[in-house]
């Protein structure tokens, strides 16, 4: 049966209409499409911008998203991050930086795709500021104390996101934070110490000024109470300052940097007066401190904590060597730097070469009254020349005066009889001294930056055992020679000279020491004003 001309007509009229309707639907569809995608890599674009890292990254991948697309990647990255960023608080960080309800906040509003182009820069910039600042710190040490002269880890925020792109999320976000095991155990002393807070605290305060084993009293239960509260004394119902209180009272001045007498003095007294708040700050300041120092520290290296007043010898993680030190004063120009270096060699019977800064401020003076003074002095000109004292020095100033001085070789020497060193542009050395009286104070800061020893001889033996079938022989015979000589390490040895008032004793507690300098005070404060919980103390 055939269709009639007209009957044909209408029904390619509306076939033609339907097709043309389509193909303008599919046309409407596709610049939607591109208009969208169009929009969201110019939102990415624009935001990322300000940021050369981050403009760099998006330039590369041709501006897709890692975070807010709809593919299993980004879902799990939005995952791990959260929940990172929602314990970013344990780690002493501060979480308004990348918080994890206004990323959860900005997911949710965003609408269009300019929303999420948006979205997508800003989490990464998030990201990068996390990484930062749980791998290299939030400050910069030297702002806040020009003598903290350490050098931090780098992270390259372009390579950062190169490789969090292409690796397990979590896994990655994990591996950012220090390795060392201290870093782990400050976090779980400060997660106890803010449930202690959250409890009340360790209860009232000791009074009085003095309370000696024998005594009993309101003073005494005082005493047994903040001990058993703060984990040193087994809980009792004695009245009397017995010998477990009084091992009790040494064992909290050990952990202290206290002599351990046992005797609750008017220093222990109110160190056990400090409340747990002050404690979770040094805390803190601790945890930023091993974020400057995540980086490889030697399997052998020599640790020298400056408020501890003490230099270890640092083995596969344990101490195999330990004597006290004396650090520089607290004066301006006398304060020990804090950084790391290699120690190369040691030098015995050394001279001391006079830094210019000691001839011309406590010399010269004496010089210009008396020629003669500081006798055992050599006064030599730039060609090393001794000077003849005879024609005196009062014609000069602390700018004008043209000599050096120097120490030879002697017991006497400043330097003592050996010298340890770590060549650096701060002029800073471990060495022996004359002036041994000063290892028996608690607080040892005499010096004018160098680091004394107590024990340098024993320091050189366990130097040298490794390179040395008799160590102590060989160290004593360039000793006798009475000749200034140079032995090389012939493995280098890392040197790291820290500020902790805060640090983890591995069988577990805590110890603590005085803010000799004063630095663990400005850290907190500048930790405070990045937004820095401070729990029990405010924010």
């Amino acid at each position: 049966m055939s269709l009639s001309l007209p009957a044909f007509r209408p029904a390619l009229r509306r076939s033609i209409a339907a097709a043309l309707l389509s193909a303008a639907a599919l046309a409407l569809n596709a610049h939607g499409a591109l208009a969208q995608v169009t929009a969201f890599k110019q939102a990415i674009a624009e935001g990322a911008a300000r940021d050369d890292a981050l403009s760099a990254f998006y330039r590369e991948n041709g501006y897709q998203p890692i975070w807010v697309g709809d593919d299993e990647d980004d879902l799990k990255r939005r995952a791990a991050f959260l929940q990172v960023v929602e314990r970013a608080g344990d780690h002493g960080l501060p979480q308004g930086r990348y918080d994890a309800a206004t990323i959860r906040r900005m997911l949710g509003t965003a609408r269009s795709s300019r929303d999420r182009g948006r979205a997508e820069v800003e989490l990464s910039r998030m990201f990068l500021a996390y990484a930062h600042d749980i791998h290299t710190g939030i400050l910069e040490p030297k702002q806040i104390d020009e003598t903290i002269v350490r050098a931090t880890p780098e992270l390259d925020p372009l390579d950062t996101l190169r490789r969090f792109e292409t690796s397990l999320p979590l896994a990655f976000l994990r591996n950012l934070m220090p390795t060392s095991p201290e870093y782990v155990r400050l976090i779980r002393e400060k997660m106890h110490l803010q449930d202690v807070v959250a409890r009340g605290g360790w209860g009232p305060e000791i009074g009085g000024s003095r309370i000696e084993p024998g005594q009993s009293g309101e003073s005494v239960v005082a005493l047994r109470d903040r001990l058993t509260a703060e984990g040193y004394l087994r809980r009792s119902a004695t009245q009397v300052y017995d010998d477990e209180m009084r091992a009790a009272v040494a064992s909290f001045q050990a952990d202290n940097g206290l002599e351990p007498d046992g005797v609750a003095g008017g220093t222990t007294i109110a160190a056990l007066n400090i409340p747990p708040e002050e404690r979770i700050g040094q805390i803190l300041v601790a945890l930023e401190r091993e974020r400057w120092m995540n980086i490889e520290r030697g399997k052998r290296h020599v640790w020298v904590n400056l408020t501890d007043f003490k230099a270890k010898i640092i083995d596969d993680g344990e101490v195999t060597f330990e004597t006290r030190s004396v650090i520089g004063k607290d004066e301006s120009g006398f304060r020990t730097p804090e950084f790391s270096d290699v120690m190369e060699y040691m030098v015995v019977n050394p001279s001391w070469y006079v830094p210019r800064s000691i001839v011309v401020n406590e010399y010269l003076p004496l010089l210009r009254q008396n020629p003669y003074a500081v006798s055992y002095l050599e006064i030599t000109d730039r060609q090393g020349r001794v000077v003849n004292r005879g024609r005196g020095f009062s014609q000069y100033t602390a700018r004008t005066f043209p000599y050096a001085m120097r120490q030879g070789p002697s017991e006497r020497n400043a330097l003592g009889l050996v010298k340890f060193m770590f060549p650096n542009k701060y002029n800073i050395y471990l060495h022996d001294t004359p002036s041994k009286s000063l290892f028996s104070q608690t607080r040892r800061a005499f010096s004018h930056g160098c680091i004394r020893l107590n024990d340098p001889f024993d320091f050189a033996y366990a130097l040298l055992a490794r390179q040395s079938d008799d160590p102590v022989g060989e160290f004593q015979r360039h000793l006798r020679s009475k000749a200034e000589s140079r032995i090389n390490l012939k493995e280098p040895v890392p040197v790291h000279l820290v500020y902790r008032t805060a640090y983890t004793k591995p069988e577990g507690g805590m110890e603590y020491r005085g803010d000799v300098y004063g630095r663990d005070r400005r850290i907190l404060d500048a930790l405070r004003a990045a937004g820095v919980a401070m729990p029990g103390m405010g924010s």
